[in-house]
C-alpha cells in the first residue's frame, strides 16, 4: 500500500507541476484513489474531486471550473502528502526503555557510553542529593532511589 501511495502522490505532484495540467490524468487518479481501499478521508476527498475534475476536462470549461478542480485536487495531495510523510518528533515513536544501568546513570547524571570510576559515582551523588535529599528540599522516597542507584553502579565495579 506504501508504493500505491508513493505512486499516486507523484502522479499529483507531476500534474501540480504543470503550468497546464491534464486534467483527464488527474481525473483518472482521483478515480483510482476513489475506487481504492486507501484510507477513508482520501478516499471521499477524491470522489469530491472527481465532479469538478471531469467538468474541467471538457473543452468548454472556463477558468472558474479549472480552477475548483485544482483546490479539489489539493485537499487530496495534501492528503497524500500526510498519508506517505515519515513520522518525525515524540509522537508516535516511544523512546527505547532504559536499562537498570542507564537508568541509573540517568538519576545521577552521568554519562552513559563510557567505564565510571568510585570517585566519579560518589562525586555525582553528592552533587544530586543536594536536590533529592529531604533536608534540601526533595522526598524520602526519591534519595533513597537516588542511593540505591549509587549503590547498583558502584557494585558493578
Amino acid at each position: 500500500m506504501d508504493s500505491q501511495l508513493k505512486a499516486w502522490k507523484l502522479r499529483a505532484d507531476r500534474f501540480w507541476s504543470a503550468a497546464s495540467g491534464d486534467y483527464r490524468d488527474a481525473t483518472q487518479l482521483a478515480a483510482d484513489i476513489a475506487g481504492s481501499g486507501a484510507d477513508e478521508a482520501l478516499r471521499q476527498a477524491a470522489a469530491q474531486a472527481l465532479p469538478s475534475l471531469r467538468n474541467a476536462m471538457l473543452a468548454r470549461a472556463d477558468r472558474s471550473t479549472r480552477d475548483l478542480a485544482r483546490r479539489r485536487l489539493s485537499v487530496v495531495r495534501d492528503l497524500l502528502h500526510a498519508l506517505s510523510a515519515t513520522p518525525f518528533g515524540k509522537r508516535g515513536h516511544a523512546p527505547a526503555p532504559l536499562t537498570p544501568q542507564e537508568h541509573h546513570r540517568q538519576m545521577l547524571g552521568l554519562p552513559f557510553g563510557r567505564r565510571l570510576s568510585v570517585p566519579e559515582i560518589q562525586q555525582a551523588y553528592k552533587r544530586a542529593a543536594k536536590t533529592s535529599h529531604p533536608d534540601g528540599g526533595g522526598s524520602v522516597r526519591d534519595f533513597v532511589r537516588l542511593s540505591a542507584a549509587r549503590d547498583a553502579l558502584i557494585k558493578e565495579k
